[in-house]
C-alpha cells in the first residue's frame, strides 16, 4: 500500500478499531504530581469508550491503617503487588476482562474485587508503572511526570486537604516520610519514560496561581520514525500578533536521563489560534471530530499545549505500530 497518499492513509480510529491488542499508555511520576492531567487531551479527544484509566494504587497491598503501623510507605515494592499488576495488564492487552482490587481513598481501605473490560486505549497511572521489566515490555508509550519539589508540595498539599479531608501539617509530615522512598523507587522509573514532563515556576506568574500557568519542559528521545501528514503545526501569524499575555517557548538537544533527548521548553500561556491547527491534524488523523479541547477559552497554558503535544505523540506511536511500513524517517 502507497502511504504517501493521504487517502490511503488509514486514521487513528481505524488503527485502533483492527487491532487485536489493547493500547497500553503508562503515566508514572510522584503522588500529587499531576500525573493525570496530562492524558486530559486524549481522554477528551477519545472519550470514554475508547478510554479507561487505571489507577495504581488499586494494585496497594496494604491499606492506610496498616501502613501507619508497619511504617511502609506506599512508595515502597513491598506496598504494592506488582505480580498481579502484570497479570491483569497482559489481560487486558489481550482483549480480556479482569477482576480489578479497588483502593478506597476516602476510608484508606482496599476493597472490590470488581470487573474490569479493555477499551481500546488503556491509561494506567502512578507510582510505578514503569518499576519491573515486565510492565515495560507491556507498555506502548510512557511518560513520567517530574514537577519541582515547591510545585509539587503546592499541589499536593492542595489536593489532599481540599479533596482528602488531611490536615496540612499531615500532609508535610507524610511528604517527608516518604522522601527516602521516592528518590529509591519512583524517580528511577524517569529512565525509562518515553517522555518526560518537567514542571516550574513561571516566570510570568507565581506558583499558587490560578490559570495554572507554569514553565513546562518536554523531554522526549528521538523518533526514529513518524508517520507522514501527521502534522505538529503551530500559528505563527498568531503568536506574534495576537499575543496580549507572556509566553516563551525554546528547543534545545541535551543530555538528560542517560540518553539524549529533545527539550522542548514552553512558559505562559498562548493565543488558541496557536494550537487550533495542531487540533485540526489531530482531528484529520483520528477520524474523530470535532477535536476542540480548548476552543472554550482565548488563550491556552503551556501546559495545555504540552497535553496536546503528547496526544499527537501517542497517535503517531499506535499509527507507527499499525503501519510501520508506512513511515517516513
Amino acid at each position: 500500500m502507497d502511504y504517501s497518499h493521504e487517502t490511503n492513509l488509514k486514521n487513528f480510529r481505524h488503527a485502533v478499531d483492527s487491532s487485536e491488542s489493547t493500547f497500553i499508555i503508562g503515566v508514572a511520576g510522584d503522588s500529587g504530581s499531576g500525573k493525570t492531567t496530562f492524558t486530559r487531551a486524549i481522554r477528551s479527544i477519545f472519550g470514554n469508550n475508547m478510554v479507561t484509566t487505571i489507577s495504581l494504587d488499586d494494585y496497594h497491598v496494604l491499606d492506610r491503617d496498616e501502613r501507619k503501623r508497619t511504617g511502609i510507605t506506599p512508595l515502597s515494592p513491598e506496598a504494592n503487588n506488582f505480580s498481579l499488576l502484570e497479570e491483569h495488564v497482559a489481560l487486558l492487552k489481550e482483549g480480556k476482562s479482569i477482576d480489578k482490587p479497588v483502593y478506597n481513598h476516602d476510608s484508606g481501605k482496599i476493597e472490590g474485587p470488581v470487573r474490569l473490560s479493555p477499551s481500546r486505549i488503556i491509561i494506567i497511572e502512578g507510582l510505578h508503572p514503569l518499576f519491573t521489566e515486565k510492565l515495560r515490555e507491556l507498555i506502548d508509550f510512557s511518560i513520567y511526570v517530574s514537577p519541582d519539589t515547591d510545585v509539587k508540595y503546592y499541589w499536593k498539599i492542595k489536593r489532599d486537604v481540599n479533596l482528602r479531608g488531611y490536615r496540612e501539617e499531615e500532609v508535610l509530615a507524610e511528604l517527608e516520610s516518604r522522601r527516602a522512598d521516592y528518590e529509591n523507587y519512583v524517580h528511577p522509573q524517569i529512565r525509562f519514560a518515553d517522555a518526560v514532563i518537567g514542571i516550574s515556576k513561571s516566570r510570568y506568574a507565581d506558583i499558587m496561581n490560578e490559570r495554572g500557568v507554569y514553565r513546562v519542559v518536554l523531554y522526549q528521545k528521538k523518533q526514529d520514525r513518524t508517520i507522514r501528514n501527521i502534522n505538529l503545526n503551530f500559528d505563527l501569524f498568531a503568536i506574534n500578533s495576537l499575543a496580549e499575555r507572556g509566553f516563551s517557548f525554546d528547543f534545545s538537544i541535551i543530555e538528560k536521563y542517560e540518553k539524549k533527548m529533545g527539550a522542548l521548553s514552553l512558559d505562559g500561556e498562548f493565543r488558541h489560534e496557536v494550537v487550533s491547527l495542531l487540533e485540526k491534524g489531530i482531528e484529520m488523523q483520528t477520524g474523530i471530530g470535532p477535536v476542540s479541547v480548548y476552543s472554550d477559552r482565548s488563550y491556552v497554558t503551556a501546559t495545555e499545549m504540552v497535553e496536546l503535544i503528547l496526544s499527537w505523540r501517542i497517535i503517531n506511536r499506535r499509527m507507527d505500530m499499525k503501519y510501520g511500513s508506512g513511515v517516513s524517517s
